[in-house]
């Protein structure tokens, strides 16, 4: 006879940080479900440009980079901007690799998708358009609880989430050392 496992309640594949973040959902239409998949804002702002040669002996090569640093900046603030991320409204989230919890003031229903605009800083900054499913509703004494686990997302987008949770649980243990 095999040896049973020990069941455990609430195990989870991701860690979970509770932070604020700034945060945009909106239902998609029916028609946009199969058609989304999760990315960085960013990745939309590449532009086609013919390589230049090589600048290698070029005596000014520290200030062309320095300069090519600061329009690669510019061009993602503007990218930023045009996509609404400059704008968006900080909320209070529980987020893993898999999903997150939020608040709403709208209900939404089981099985809907929501399309999830959010900027994770911490390190690095990531401007991310995630999708989930809610797969949890409840009420609460403003508005709802909403669970959102995500879905069309790949490991590199995944891995962003993951990170900024590392990093964040991270910077929180380091601020309780100094507290104490």
């Amino acid at each position: 006879m095999a040896a049973s496992t020990p069941k455990t309640g609430n195990r989870r594949e991701y860690s979970r940080v509770d932070v604020y973040i700034p945060l945009e959902c909106r239902l998609l239409d029916k028609e946009e479900h199969g058609m989304v998949k999760s990315r960085v804002s960013a990745d939309l702002m590449l532009a086609d440009f013919k390589l230049m040669p090589p600048l290698a002996n070029h005596p000014q090569i520290e200030s062309l980079n320095l300069l090519n640093q600061k329009l690669d900046r510019i061009i993602k603030m503007v990218g930023l901007q045009c996509e609404g991320f400059h704008s968006l409204p900080f909320k209070f989230v529980s987020l893993s690799g898999n999903g997150m919890k939020l608040s709403s003031q709208q209900c939404y229903s089981l099985g809907d998708i929501l399309e999830c605009k959010m900027i994770l800083t911490l390190h690095q900054s990531a401007a991310l358009y995630t999708y989930g499913e809610v797969i949890r509703v409840g009420s609460q004494s403003s508005g709802y609880f909403i669970n959102v686990r995500f879905t069309a997302i790949d490991h590199t987008i995944r891995d962003k989430i993951v990170r900024f949770v590392f990093e964040t649980e991270r910077e929180m243990i380091r601020q309780r050392k100094m507290d104490d």
